[in-house]
């Protein structure tokens, strides 16, 4: 018999919220704040007052047991007829709690109510329900009396409605279950490394632990991770699986693969959770939500939407979402999120698990070892984390709003007296940046006066808002409010890996909290799940992003070779190339003379990768001024989708001619695209990929200089020779592809460089001019290759 714990606020909000989503903006209390005031409240009681008493009872249902527990605020044991108190807290005044809500802290308490009175001899018990409106901390209390038949009937009700999604749960679960087990590889053989990947992942899977890996293109990560993943829910180690990807195709690529191991029997729900601007309706924008019809109802709706589709697809996609939100009348994005909870694999963008402004409070709010994560190209995540956990605030917003705000200035005067408070914060906390020639500087101590007057200003807005109707200037007041809370919700996270950076700009005082190193917020993360398997193609040197990415002592790893033959892949060092910045005028005749000599070797397709915009157009005006019977295509800034396919189709198309692709190392089209067997035979890369000297990456220079030693490797040189890497990784797709990589610095021929090559860089000459790589380059195509 397996026994399953079911928290009480969890199920009756559930099984009972009704209403419509999102009526007003959610309280700004924090849980500390709201931890606080519970004390305080107790420790007013008389002494027969005992508080957070730990209730549970049990229900027995297809052979399983159901534990339901939560703890009471307070149980007053008076002259025998117990008292049982639940204290809520919110910004909001009593009268603008909504009645779906009260009825939701109401039920809670009646369940408490049925579990004392169902454990002793009682006959009723008082329910009081006390709300404490912050921050003046008003409190509105409320009482009713419940019978023990009262409670009795409530919680059978309760327990009937329960069955049915249990009955639910429980025939998903034995059909995941069940095809987990008798599921195949679904191809005849594995690929060499695939079955020693797949064997590690489980053994991860099993021992409950962190494993890197770096695969190289080929080797089938997305089946050899997800497989033994699935596997592994067969011998019920776990019961959910989430995908975390970076981008649109790799979460098509899982996709693509659910549905392949479907074809071979296996039945799971699946779901691909997409982002909120891409999945809402066209005519839910700019709706407030107490007129958005796919809002104002959603609780009394969803449940049989969920039901619905449940029931009826087994792998969820973005149009089945919208298909079934338009079908029952919800809104999608928080419809997706519901249905979420009856899947077994979810795939999703990293955020979902790392960002703590978006992270999955259903699924993350606490460690649950029967989820499993599989982090896909993983080397992204290191700079996406130090974004999720830096947060960037601008002065230069404040004048507008007050100006605004100003013409009804009595009803707005408290949030324009908070907004002249940060203004002046501002500008007392930016004089050291005043006093410096650049006009920035960085500083180890946080701003903790700052933060509490934005903590105020926050607080006073949230307030404001609670009264408000739409308008220009409430919108213009929402976005401001929404940076400042996330620049706070960041401040708590603030320690030693972190600089607070202020910055006088043209009209504008910038302040930002930089996180150097989220290694420990990105362990936290991982933590809650029973294990995780963090893999890419490029992931050199492993060690590097095991300490950046968890820095754990017992993180496992792997590195598996590439399948592809060695000597269908020849790597060229241009030794005669000098990419310094002092020197790229001059090597722009030399980089071009390298190119034409790469390309005349084999009419074919080839992509050249430059490390900017600035060089790429240098060069590209060089080159076909040089050659000007060569086809080029070249990337452009802000280019669209439609720009970027036409781009890509030129590689496509099977013309045999030769086409010179000019593209930005660590761009658009340097990793993610899939460009196979001849539609791409040879890629050039301009320099080893470091990124511009800047402020910041001198900060996290500076911070692992003193932590490992490491600060130039850390910030600057393993974050480069990353882009290189990806963009080299664009040539060999397939068993088939032949193909040729010419690193055009004379740096890559340093012992700094040739330690960090990836493995499956086996077969590399180095030339000294362009003869030598002509040389190179015809007997490569020669060798047994037309």
């Amino acid at each position: 018999m397996a026994v399953h714990q079911v928290g009480i606020r969890e199920l009756v909000e559930f099984l009972l919220r009704t209403g419509d989503l999102s009526p007003v903006i959610s309280s700004e209390n924090t849980a500390q704040e709201g931890s606080r005031i519970h004390r305080k409240i107790q420790h007013s009681r008389p002494s027969s007052y005992q508080s957070e008493v730990a209730l549970k009872t049990s229900i027995q249902y297809l052979d399983d047991e159901y534990v339901i527990s939560g703890r009471a605020d307070g149980i007053d044991e008076r002259d025998g007829k117990p008292l049982i108190e639940e204290i809520k807290t919110s910004d909001l005044e009593f009268q603008s709690v909504p009645d779906s809500t009260l009825q939701l802290y109401w039920a809670q308490v009646k369940v408490y109510a049925y579990i004392v009175m169902h454990q002793a001899d009682i006959k009723s018990v008082d329910l009081q329900l006390t709300y404490v409106q912050t921050p003046d901390e008003k409190i509105t209390t409320k009482t009713l009396t419940i019978s023990k038949t009262e409670s009795e009937l409530f919680f059978t009700a309760l327990v009937t409605e329960f069955e049915q999604w249990i009955q639910l749960r429980h025939e998903l679960d034995e059909r995941r279950i069940t095809s987990a087990k008798q599921l195949k590889f679904p191809f005849a053989d594995y690929r060499p490394g695939q079955h020693k990947l797949a064997t590690n992942v489980y053994k991860t899977i099993l021992l409950e632990k962190h494993l890197f890996v770096e695969a190289p293109t080929g080797t089938g990560k997305t089946i050899s991770t997800l497989f033994p993943a699935i596997k592994s829910m067969g011998e019920e180690l776990i019961s959910r699986v989430f995908y975390f990807t970076a981008k649109q195709s790799t979460r098509h690529v899982a996709e693509n693969t659910i549905s392949l191991m479907a074809e071979k029997g296996l039945t799971l729900k699946s779901i691909t959770l997409t982002a909120k601007d891409k999945i809402t309706f066209p005519e839910e924008k700019d709706v407030p939500p107490e007129k958005n019809p796919y809002m104002v109802g959603y609780y009394d709706r969803v449940r049989p939407a969920i039901k619905d589709l449940i029931q009826h697809v087994d792998q969820i996609t973005k149009d089945t979402i919208q298909a079934y939100a338009q079908k029952h009348k919800v809104d999608p994005f928080e419809f997706s999120l519901d249905v979420s909870l009856f899947c077994d694999i979810i795939i999703c963008d990293y955020n979902y698990l790392f960002d703590p402004q978006v992270h999955l409070q259903r699924f993350f709010s606490v460690p649950d070892k029967s989820n499993c994560f599989l982090v896909d190209e993983v080397h992204n995540l290191v700079q996406r984390s130090r974004e999720m956990y830096s947060a960037t605030l601008e002065s230069s917003p404040i004048d507008p709003l007050i100006r605004q705000l100003s013409r009804k200035k009595a009803s707005n005067e408290k949030v324009i007296k908070r907004l002249q408070s940060l203004k002046r914060s501002f500008k007392r906390y930016s004089k050291p940046a005043s006093e410096t020639v650049d006009k920035q500087v960085a500083q180890l101590a946080p701003l903790d006066n700052f933060n509490n007057t934005l903590e105020t200003l926050i607080e006073t807005i949230h307030q404001w808002l609670a009264t408000q109707t739409p308008s220009d200037t409430v919108d213009a007041v929402v976005d401001y409010y929404l940076e400042c809370r996330r620049y706070f919700l960041i401040s708590t996270f603030y320690d030693e890996t972190y600089r607070t950076r202020m910055i006088i700009g043209d009209h504008t005082i910038i302040f930002r909290q930089f996180c150097m190193d989220p290694s420990k917020q990105i362990k936290a993360s991982l933590n809650l799940g029973r294990a995780a398997i963090l893999f890419s193609a490029t992931l050199s040197p492993i060690s590097y992003y095991q300490q950046v990415l968890g820095n754990e002592e017992d993180s496992l790893c792997m590195i598996s070779h590439s399948s592809f033959p060695q000597e269908n892949c020849q790597v060229v060092i241009a030794n005669n190339i000098n990419t310094l910045y002092a020197n790229r005028e001059n090597s722009l005749k030399p980089i071009c003379d390298t190119i034409k000599t790469l390309i005349s070797q084999k009419t074919g397709h080839y992509m050249m990768f430059f490390p900017s915009m600035a060089y790429l157009n240098a060069t590209l005006s060089k080159f076909v001024e040089l050659y000007p019977d060569v086809t080029v295509i070249n990337q452009k800034p802000d280019m669209d989708n439609a720009s970027r396919t036409e781009f890509l189709d030129n590689f496509r198309s099977d013309d045999h001619k030769t086409k010179v692709g000019f593209a930005l190392l660590g761009g658009i089209f340097s990793e993610g695209i899939d460009l196979k067997n001849d539609q791409l035979i040879g890629v050039g890369i301009v320099s080893v990929g470091l990124p511009g000297m800047n402020k910041e990456s001198d900060l996290i220079r500076d911070y692992f200089d003193s932590l490992n030693g490491q600060g130039f490797s850390f910030a600057y040189q393993l974050p480069g020779f990353n882009n290189v890497s990806q963009a080299a990784g664009r040539v060999i797709r397939t068993d088939e592809d032949k193909g040729v990589i010419v690193l055009m610095d004379q740096r890559f021929n340093q012992t700094r460089y040739r330690s960090i090559f990836p493995k499956n860089w086996s077969n590399i000459k180095v030339t000294q001019n362009s003869d030598q790589l002509k040389n190179v380059l015809h007997h490569f195509w020669q060798n047994g290759n037309t």
